[in-house]
């Protein structure tokens, strides 16, 4: 009974991780109908940044927030600059753009950073809750993190006036633009928090899978195996995803098909929601009328 109550926790702490990852990729999904695969790559590039400002001596909640303004703008400016040429581009087109980025991206670590794996801090200490075992300080703080993310975007997506033009940008921009709304930077600014909640992601898993240029591989195909699951167009879904993905994972992982076939069971779920539930367990099927 103890190994599966701590198998749920360290899902639930790895679900958090992945709910993170799948938000962002909502967000940039919902705005554009496209999937970042570049997502991973500017997470671990904004927590490379986040280690380099702890090891000058930043202190760790500075370096945090002082990334995530980082990340921020970069997702903005990559939106201005690379992207937005290719509004109209055929889809193919942007694919090959984000697997560029991916692969500039994680060069660029490399190169500053080398790929030796590196530690990084855990502001949350590591000893238990309670003292049996089960749940340590570590893993409740990914999750309170995590939590506390998505009840600011709830936040800023129902009550503010920034947040609902940024919904009705994405969901239908020529009557957005009739209403004032300045809709291309509503894209913008989606590419932002994106590229932030990514940042805190890598943060977030960092300290669990140690930093090197790669570390966002698998946790990516988990993130967007999440969104599916969740459903890809929408955010709470996805963190209801993530969630659900982690803790099935490890339970999976840990009775049925071993540590060593993990990443494989996110595979079969993204195989499996496609062909059942292609709109995830809480996501609309749209039907358009012609």
């Amino acid at each position: 009974m103890d190994f599966f109550i701590q198998q749920i926790a360290s899902g639930l702490t790895s679900g958090a991780i992945y709910a993170c990852v799948a938000l962002g990729l909502v967000m940039i999904y919902v705005s554009t109908d496209h999937i970042n695969f570049a997502q991973g790559e500017m997470a671990m590039f904004a927590t490379y940044l986040a280690w380099a400002m702890i090891n000058a001596g930043v202190p760790y909640w500075v370096a945090f927030g002082l990334t995530i303004a980082v990340a921020f703008f970069g997702g903005l400016l990559i939106q201005r600059v690379i992207l937005k040429p290719l509004e109209h581009a055929p889809v193919l087109a942007l694919v090959v753009c984000f697997i560029a980025l991916l692969s500039i991206f994680n060069a660029i670590a490399g190169m500053i950073w080398s790929y030796t794996i590196k530690q990084f801090p855990s502001p949350f200490p590591s000893h238990d809750l309670f003292g049996n075992g089960l749940v340590s300080v570590q893993q409740l703080g990914v999750v309170g993190v995590t939590l506390v993310m998505l009840g600011f975007l709830t936040v800023f997506f129902r009550f503010t006036t920034l947040g609902l033009a940024m919904r009705a940008a994405a969901q239908n921009p020529a009557s957005a633009r009739l209403m004032g709304v300045r809709v291309a930077w509503m894209l913008a600014l989606g590419w932002g928090l994106a590229a932030a909640i990514g940042a805190i992601a890598g943060m977030l898993v960092a300290p669990i899978v140690f930093l090197d240029p790669n570390m966002m591989n698998g946790i990516l195909v988990y993130g967007f195996a999440s969104a599916l699951v969740g459903g890809i167009g929408n955010p709470l879904g996805a963190v209801a995803g993530g969630f659900i993905v982690g803790v099935l994972e490890n339970l999976v992982g840990s009775y049925v098909i071993g540590n060593e076939l993990k990443l494989s069971f996110a595979l079969v779920v993204v195989v499996g929601v496609l062909l059942l539930k292609p709109a995830g367990l809480f996501g609309r099927v749209i039907v358009r009328r012609v």
